[in-house]
């Protein structure tokens, strides 16, 4: 018998919901239109997954006890006392009404981070600042962890980032007419799984193999080889981490000194060229070569390659999560605008390929369905990725972006969406300034570390819970996602919550508009079908689009290459930099005064690497990338992701020479450490990453092994128990997770169990 199916979508794919006969859902599929689908959803109906969830509101005992700022020591130790629902809205807003009584609305920080839903209504980011701004505002946070210091840095030298991200060129464009791709840092497939509202046909893949067979020749920059595959061969360039910036502006010295650059674009397209040529001086290849590793030679003529072919040049996000990490991003636009090819079909700069899906659609462009966020009455806020800072100092200073921001003094921290135990730096730094807070209050679906640490927890739905409409930018399709099934235990919608304590909070109007959940879906959707028609996009109705369970976007790409239109007419279409040209020289950021980003690309030596003093003691560059079994942190928990671990634990790979000098084997439980901490991690060897570098995955869920001590052992391979918790510059403040040095031994004492993934303890009144 044929069961019926319907929709469901994931910021990794959109899924095949199968029935029963009985009408329950009973398993996923993948999407049949889906060329080059993830596994990565495919079991969130499975028990594994729903052992986890948080099944009723439950209160930390010693607050729920003492009250706000009981021994906040105790959070991740406490047990939990689960309450009726009642009673829990009736202490959330007993508390934000506390809070804002005597320290005003300043004292509240709203957490989220985006990723929660693709479901754009049940977007948890965008309900938990809606309900906060309903009732007065909050301190807010800005960026991303992902692209912290490219978000602040890209509108002053080209335009905002997700404008540029919407831009790229497309890969039948490529194809077409690339005939050199040089990648700092890759194009990795594991990332494209990705995009923010969910991939409905994953391109990467296919895209990269079809730039192959038209001839494309690659140029992989970067120390793990296996993130780039094209289905051939692909040259690598075993670089040094963190000195991308070095070699490109090697790359540049070349192209000045045997006038290779093109003087015409430079001039027509580009202010501070003149300021920024003198700084190459005594840059060159053999300078370069110093730094980075690669043989000097192999520049010099890599240059002249990339002159004298069609050349798109593109860099992953990761080189810019590193200390000084607006430098790589600016020397590759300024390598770009010296090539001259940007806006020419198959050529300029990319940023980049392959860490979504995003990047290389040639689907049209539309605005989706959005929730709106209404106004926030609080004017603080912070770089997302200098959370703890704001928490252990507040009333302290700090530069950003040409002005100095104060730290509020936060008594109440509200989450709803996202993780912080995965997303942040140094982790057992956060754990102390995680402390400060009198209240911590989370929507949660499964007991993630965030959730154990918090003080009071509500249970939320998961997106198969629900109805809603999954949207991507430069996706094909919106996803009708309708409920697949009831609730676990007496989980509630983020919105059912919100308009809950909203009414508590006298704001019920405020926050709903009179609307219930399908009200809220036909008007978004409405929304946006007269937004996408405005740009020549059509939609079907809400009515055809809810029955049929999917709605194609029709309409013509009008932009296949990016910044085509700018480099036409520059004075016709400018671009919304100052001087509505590329700013190689930047005089806004020169104005800011800033010795750690000056007004134009410059080599600058990070904290650590592996040309540092701190190597001697550190000898190993530790890089911390996405995972390929999961998005971030979600669902770490799942049978898929378990599949992955080695002896239950995130796995790290070791150059064989390093293992081998180490005495570690394939398999071998091995300690990952440094001054800031330590973690548990199986070795995986491989002669595909750079002697002297390692890469240890994100998104094993933060497991220490001694509740009480600062600096405990992680047991489980996260890396964020190593990672450095400075700002990229005080430009950006953004996180430099790929900056980090560390040793590694074979760890031969008695394994700890790993306990991530176990229920917290639960006690009676």
């Amino acid at each position: 018998m044929t069961h019926q199916r319907t929709l469901t979508a994931a910021h990794w794919g959109v899924y095949e919901v199968e029935y029963d006969d009985a009408g329950r859902a009973v398993r996923l599929h993948p999407f049949s239109n889906d060329p080059d689908p993830s596994p990565i959803g495919l079991h969130m109906l499975s028990d594994e997954v729903t052992r986890l969830r948080v099944r009723r509101p439950a209160v930390r005992r010693s607050w729920l006890d003492k009250g706000p700022g009981a021994n906040p020591e105790r959070r991740g130790q406490d047990p939990f006392v689960e309450i009726p629902w009642d009673e829990a809205l009736d202490l959330v807003a007993g508390e934000l009404a506390r809070v804002r009584r005597i320290w005003f609305n300043r004292a509240i920080f709203g957490g989220s981070y985006g990723w929660s839903s693709a479901g754009r209504f049940h977007h948890a980011q965008s309900q938990v600042h809606r309900f906060l701004n309903s009732i007065g505002g909050y301190v807010r946070h800005q960026d991303s962890y992902s692209l912290g210091a490219a978000r602040v840095l890209m509108p002053h030298i080209v335009a905002p980032m997700d404008e540029l991200m919407s831009l790229h060129t497309s890969w039948d464009v490529l194809a077409e007419h690339c005939r050199l791709f040089v990648t700092f840092g890759g194009v990795p497939h594991k990332n494209s799984q990705i995009n923010a509202g969910g991939a409905t046909r994953h391109r990467v893949k296919r895209g990269l193999y079809g730039l192959r067979e038209s001839g494309v020749r690659f140029v992989n920059v970067t120390p793990t080889a296996d993130d780039l595959d094209t289905g051939g061969e692909v040259e690598w360039l075993a670089i040094r981490p963190n000195t991308d910036t070095a070699l490109i502006l090697g790359l540049c010295h070349t192209l000045l000194a045997e006038n290779l650059h093109d003087r015409e674009f430079l001039d027509r397209c580009t202010v501070g060229f003149e300021r920024f040529a003198p700084s190459l001086a005594g840059k060159d290849a053999d300078w370069a070569e110093g730094i980075t590793g690669i043989p000097a030679a192999r520049i010099v003529r890599l240059a002249r390659e990339m002159a004298a072919n069609r050349t798109m040049v593109s860099i992953n996000w990761s080189l810019q999560r590193s200390h000084h990490g607006e430098q790589p991003f600016w020397a590759l636009v300024t390598l770009a605008c010296m090539l001259g090819q940007i806006g020419l079909p198959g050529g300029g700069f990319g940023v980049g390929y392959g860490p979504s899906n995003l990047m290389g659609s040639a689907n049209p462009r539309y605005s989706g369905p959005t929730l709106p966020q209404g106004t926030n009455a609080v004017s603080d806020f912070i770089p997302v990725a200098r959370f703890t800072d704001m928490l252990l100092e507040p009333g302290g200073k700090i530069p950003y972006n040409g002005r100095t921001l104060v730290y509020p003094d936060i008594r109440l921290v509200y989450w709803a969406g996202g993780n912080p135990f995965h997303h942040h730096q140094d982790l057992n730094r956060l754990r102390v300034a995680w402390r400060k807070p009198e209240t911590i209050i989370f929507h949660e679906q499964f007991w993630t570390p965030a959730a154990r640490m918090a003080d009071i927890v509500l249970p939320a739905t998961t997106s198969l819970e629900r109805d809603d409409i999954g949207y991507g930018s430069r996706e094909p399709f919106l996803i009708a996602m309708k409920k697949a099934r009831e609730p676990v235990g007496e989980a509630r919608d983020d919105y059912a919550i919100f308009a809950e304590l909203a009414r508590r909070l006298d704001a019920g109007d405020a926050f709903t508009e009179g609307r219930n959940t399908m009200a809220w879906l036909r008007h978004l959707y409405g929304l946006s079908r007269a937004r996408s028609a405005e740009v020549g996009v059509t939609l079907p109705s809400f009515d055809s689009f809810w029955q049929a369970g999917l709605a194609e976007a029709e309409g013509e790409n009008r932009e296949p290459v990016m910044l085509a239109r700018f480099r036409a007419d520059p004075a016709k279409h400018p671009l919304r930099t100052p001087s509505g040209k590329i700013e190689i020289f930047s005089e806004t950021i020169a104005s800011f005064g800033y010795d750690d980003c000056p007004g134009h690309a410059v080599w600058l030596e990070p904290a650590e690497w592996l040309g540092s003093r701190q190597a001697e003691r550190y000898p190993l560059h530790m890089l911390s990338d996405q995972p390929a079994d999961k998005l971030h942190s979600q669902l770490d928990h799942s049978p898929h992701a378990h599949a992955t671990k080695v002896k239950g634990r995130q796995p790290v790979t070791l150059h064989p020479a390093d293992a081998a000098a180490r005495g570690i084997a394939e398999g071998d439980l091995v300690r990952v450490f440094n001054d800031r901490g330590a973690c548990l991690s199986a070795a995986r060897v491989s002669d595909r990453i750079r002697r002297g570098v390692v890469r240890l995955s994100t998104g094993a869920w933060f497991d220490p092994s001694d509740a009480g001590s600062n600096e405990p052992l992680e047991k489980h391979g996260n890396p964020n128990a190593l990672t450095l918790d400075i700002g990229a510059s005080k430009l950006s403040q953004g996180c430099i997770a790929q900056t980090c040095l560390v040793e590694i031994e074979r760890f031969d004492g008695p394994a700890p169990p790993v306990t991530a993934h176990k229920l917290p303890e639960f006690v009676k009144r």
